[in-house]
């Protein structure tokens, strides 16, 4: 009897911690987030003195960390192309030839609401649960591309798809 309430009180507990967020990413440690934590680059010495860029208060200096332009240029691509607000003269072309039937100004924010009515209706039978569960990809579960058939209509259509690791079952 006593294992059955127990059990019970533990169930009624568990369902009042309801959260609507499909992601928990919250540090549950009463320490510091140490992948917030960025290091600056290696302070060096420049070639001429007089090159250097005025500095501006608030603004950037040589060594601040640019994770975008580090990540392009460990990947082989170009840092300089990654225009702040801007597209990158070498995409002008590709950007007009796919707005040429007109652009949404206000796309973003359209998605974001569409996006989070979508998840407010994916959580609305979770808000009881036992233990912290990620519900993300069971909320999206729908909208996943499965690559392995993508790859074998793209086959089948006459495409070169490069070869895949095969399929865990």
């Amino acid at each position: 009897m006593s294992r059955a309430v127990f059990l019970l009180a533990f169930v009624g507990l568990a369902a009042c911690g309801g959260d609507a967020r499909l992601r928990d990413l919250r540090s549950f440690t009463g320490g510091p987030d140490e992948f917030s934590v960025i290091p600056g680059k290696e302070l060096q010495s420049p070639k001429d003195y007089a090159s250097l860029p005025t500095p501006t208060p608030g603004g950037s200096n040589l060594t601040d960390p640019n994770p975008r332009a580090d990540a392009v240029k460990a990947l082989g691509g170009k840092p300089g192309a990654l225009v702040p607000g801007g597209v990158p003269t070498s995409e002008v072309g590709l950007v007009n030839y796919v707005s040429r039937n007109g652009v949404a100004p206000a796309i973003r924010q359209e998605l974001a609401t569409e996006d989070e009515q979508f998840r407010k209706r994916q959580s609305r039978f979770t808000k009881i649960r036992i233990t912290r569960i990620d519900r993300y990809n069971q909320a999206y579960r729908k909208q996943r591309l499965n690559a392995y058939k993508e790859a074998a209509r793209w086959r089948a259509a006459g495409a070169n798809v490069p070869s895949a690791p095969p399929e865990d079952h």
